[in-house]
């Protein structure tokens, strides 16, 4: 199919509300090298919610993050980072009792990442459903959120509980499970709370990677990608890395190639594209079922993702439209 970026719409002015973790990676001032061997550390905020909430209003979308932060100087940096971002900030709390999350991130030569976190327990866990505001989440057009936030209780209940008014309030309900095996208790505990939510989402983005653990397949193939499929799913999404992505829908299916760029870190690529594809079809549902626009739309995703791994760090690298659109003529 020929590529004419006249059918990529505009981002939409409806409300996308993002749901869960937020915390500060420290990521090594060297790549390649263990957490032992770095010689130093920058920080860097992010946590996969809070980088798709950033992502969407970098595009010039509406956002707004829910969960809660350390009442200390790291949460209040992060509630001040989104705010800088026009990212809406009346759906956050701070506990006094507990600190904001942490996580080491180490950076391999090939700018993949393995993770060893701080939370015992951090802020983001004790989300109650009582702290939730629930006229925030009802304003919600598109309603995102991950897996992390089901690890424990109290969260967990509060991630139930924002769903089902989300659902109730007639939101679009996004889940990218954005698995972080360290963070559960088991392999065989993540699977079975990841897939616990399962059939509650309209749209669902996972990585190869995160398909292999779901499935138990090593096959990375549409018969492995449909095993997930459930009936009331409207887009399932598959992220390939250079690969680009597959997405398959009710009548349609097919595959949207990867730009190429030379990765420094792969952090928040996969936020990059959520966040896109959610500001694009927010106030346009009907682009799920309209192909030709939808591969715009996922074109457009794929650049903003492969835009933020030329950069270290998550948030720094998110682009804006003007960046993207440049990026795709000059591609």
């Amino acid at each position: 199919m020929a590529s004419n970026t006249s059918l990529l719409p505009s981002t939409g002015e409806g409300l996308i509300v993002s749901f869960g973790e937020m915390l500060i990676d420290f990521v090594p001032t060297v790549s390649g090298v263990s957490l032992a061997e770095a010689p130093g550390f920058l920080k860097a905020p992010g946590g996969a919610p809070a980088n798709v909430a950033i992502a969407v209003s970098r595009l010039g979308g509406k956002s707004a993050f829910v969960g809660k932060l350390g009442d200390d100087e790291f949460g209040h940096m992060l509630a001040g980072i989104l705010k800088e971002n026009n990212v809406r900030a009346d759906g956050i709390n701070f506990d006094k009792g507990a600190r904001t999350a942490l996580a080491f991130v180490t950076l391999r030569a090939d700018g993949e990442r393995e993770f060893m976190f701080y939370r015992n327990p951090s802020a983001d866990m004790l989300l109650t459903p009582e702290d939730l505001n629930l006229e925030l989440i009802r304003s919600a057009k598109v309603f995102h959120y991950g897996s992390i936030s089901l690890i424990v209780e109290p969260c967990r209940s509060a991630h139930l509980k924002a769903m089902e008014v989300a659902k109730d309030a007639g939101c679009l309900l996004s889940y990218d499970p954005n698995l972080r095996l360290p963070l559960w208790p088991s392999p065989e505990e993540a699977r079975k709370q990841i897939l616990s939510i399962w059939d509650k989402a309209d749209l669902i983005k996972v990585s190869d990677v995160e398909l292999e653990f779901l499935t138990g397949s090593d096959k990375i193939d549409d018969a492995s990608a449909l095993s997930l499929w459930h009936p009331n799913l409207k887009l399932l999404l598959v992220t390939l890395g250079e690969n680009g992505s597959r997405y398959y829908t009710k009548n349609f299916k097919g595959s949207v190639d990867a730009f190429h760029v030379n990765a420094v870190d792969t952090t928040g690529a996969g936020d990059s594209f959520v966040g896109a594809l959610l500001g694009k079809i927010v106030d346009d549902q009907s682009i799920l079922e309209d192909e030709a626009k939808l591969r715009e739309v996922l074109k457009f995703a794929n650049a903003c993702g492969a835009i933020t791994t030329t950069k270290k760090g998550a948030i720094p690298a998110l682009p804006s439209e003007a960046d993207v659109l440049s990026f795709i003529k000059n591609a």
